[in-house]
């Protein structure tokens, strides 16, 4: 009698097993027939987003970390965020197919930390200023930025950044301050005097000292 109960309480636990296992292998098995969703991709307004958010903080505690901490902290993200071997040949213009592998890298590079010692230098301080993204358009070469640097005294400061989506993801372009003055035509206008002077290697020096004078 105890070994027919034993036998009886034995099937008992089996199934119960075999069912515990088989509702864990439907459960894999809808695990991996259901699509996975992938982290939602960063669009233009989301970098722009981003930047702002180091900036600001860049801002709020300027002081802490003087000239040289501003420009460490920020230019990392300025060659993450910025497509800057693309801005430094927009910026050279046609003389930059004729340029070596090397003179092109070290362009890009100088121009780089350029951008980052002059944001560094120019975002030196807080008081209360808003750094805030109003929209988006699509744009022929890819995405206009639509954003506003509200100052202390309720002034806003129209910024638009061309996002392009590239290789990388999507990076900025190019900017147009007060919503219209696009840097790259800024700087190539001012870099083609230096160029037509002093040539590529002049350029790189020159723009490696303009970052290291405003990092301090």
């Amino acid at each position: 009698m105890r070994g027919e109960q034993g036998e009886r309480v034995m099937r008992r636990y089996r199934g119960s097993a075999f069912r515990q296992l088989a509702g864990i292998g439907i459960v894999l098995a809808l695990l991996l027939l259901s699509p996975i969703s992938p982290a939602a991709a960063a669009g233009p307004s989301d970098v722009i987003r981003g930047f702002y958010g180091v900036l600001l903080d860049t801002m709020q505690h300027a002081q802490q970390l003087g000239a040289r901490g501003r420009y460490q902290k920020l230019e990392p993200v300025i060659f993450r965020t910025f497509d800057v071997p693309y801005m430094a040949k927009l910026s050279i213009g046609p003389g930059w197919n004729a340029l070596t592998p090397e003179q092109k890298k070290q362009a890009a590079h100088a121009y780089g930390r350029y951008i980052a010692a002059t944001y560094a230098s120019r975002f030196d301080g807080y008081s209360g200023e808003r750094l805030d993204v109003t929209g988006e358009q699509k744009i022929k070469r890819g995405t206009m930025v639509q954003s506003r640097i509200v100052k202390s005294d309720g002034e806003p400061v129209s910024i638009n950044y061309m996002v392009h989506d590239n290789a990388v993801g999507y990076q900025i372009r190019d900017v147009y301050v007060t919503g219209t003055i696009s840097e790259l035509a800024t700087k190539r206008s001012e870099f083609a005097t230096i160029l037509r002077t002093n040539g590529i290697d002049g350029l790189i020096a020159s723009l490696n000292k303009k970052a290291d004078d405003l990092r301090g």
